[in-house]
């Protein structure tokens, strides 16, 4: 069966990037939010995105034209979900939000529809388990930024059929991506390894080993990272980082996965990195550069 229709719940960073990548790719999209200045907003920051893609000669006008073309939005998950081939959920990392939302798509979605969630690290069994076709839930885990990043993690569930993998990974290469499947334990494989180390520089901080920019530089330079672990979390999300490293804890029941103490108190005072305009950098309208946050100067 050709995947055509597409379904995407949520429209924040991850859910507007795998809209975008979709509709580019001449697939009919549909994007799903409850919040309709987020879907406005999300409109417009996918218009925003091809203009660089445009700027950089990658894409044309008419290229724009007919990518939001190809989009449309809605307020309602059981309208938006009524037609789909493949519904994609890239709402927030929450256990329990995801579990509701599956429960609505199984009533909503047609009986031969493929349901996939964006997760970064909650059981597609788990997910799957709330529904009455397990057989047909899959794990897609797009990375940030969509449109850029090559790989997308298929999370095989415990029930996922070989059928489905199969269209799932054919998919993702019609999108110009790199499937990598891998099997359903906590944090996956991405997670999993990329969690326990930015855990680890946290600690180095925490136990005053190294400074901020120190333990960045050592990683970038050293170990040709793009990004220091540090700076990475903050783009992340630390919120993000924090729910990710108790689902690896309780997972495995391990304590290498053990938060860092200094994790846990940045997210209760709020500092979020990014999207909060501090974490372990400062992001405030007017600073170009990066810049250490206060909390951590000498």
């Amino acid at each position: 069966m050709a995947l055509q229709n597409i379904t995407v719940i949520g429209a924040g960073t991850m859910g507007n990037g795998i809209a975008h990548v979709f509709a580019q790719n001449g697939f009919t999209v549909t994007l799903v939010d409850v919040n309709a200045r987020q879907l406005e907003k999300a409109i417009e920051t996918i218009g925003k995105n091809i203009d660089r893609q445009i700027a950089k000669g990658t894409l044309t006008e008419e290229q724009k034209q007919q990518t939001l073309s190809h989009l449309s939005i809605q307020t309602d998950i059981a309208k938006g979900a009524a037609q789909a081939d493949l519904v994609i959920e890239a709402a927030t990392e929450n256990t329990e939000l995801k579990l509701a939302i599956f429960k609505q798509l199984d009533e909503a979605a047609p009986v031969t529809a493929i349901l996939a969630s964006n997760t970064s690290s909650i059981s597609i069994t788990k997910i799957a388990a709330v529904t009455k076709r397990p057989e047909r839930v899959i794990g897609m885990h797009f990375m940030n930024p969509v449109p850029i990043m090559k790989l997308v993690e298929i999370i095989n569930g415990y029930a996922t059929g070989q059928e489905v993998i199969e269209q799932i990974v054919t998919l993702s290469k019609q999108l110009g991506k790199v499937p990598c499947v891998v099997n359903d334990y906590p944090g996956f494989i991405a997670n999993r390894i990329l969690m326990p180390m930015i855990n680890e520089a946290i600690y180095s901080l925490y136990e005053g080993v190294a400074a901020v920019e120190a333990i960045d530089t050592v990683m970038k330079l050293g170990m040709a990272h793009p990004m220091g672990p540090l700076q990475l979390a903050d783009f992340i999300g630390l919120d993000v980082c924090l729910s990710i490293l108790n689902v690896l804890h309780t997972g495995f029941g391990n304590a290498k996965y053990a938060p860092c103490p200094l994790l846990v108190n940045m997210v209760t005072a709020g500092k979020l990195g990014v999207k909060s305009g501090e974490g372990f950098y400062r992001y405030l309208p007017g600073i170009k550069e990066l810049v250490v946050s206060n909390q951590f100067k000498n």
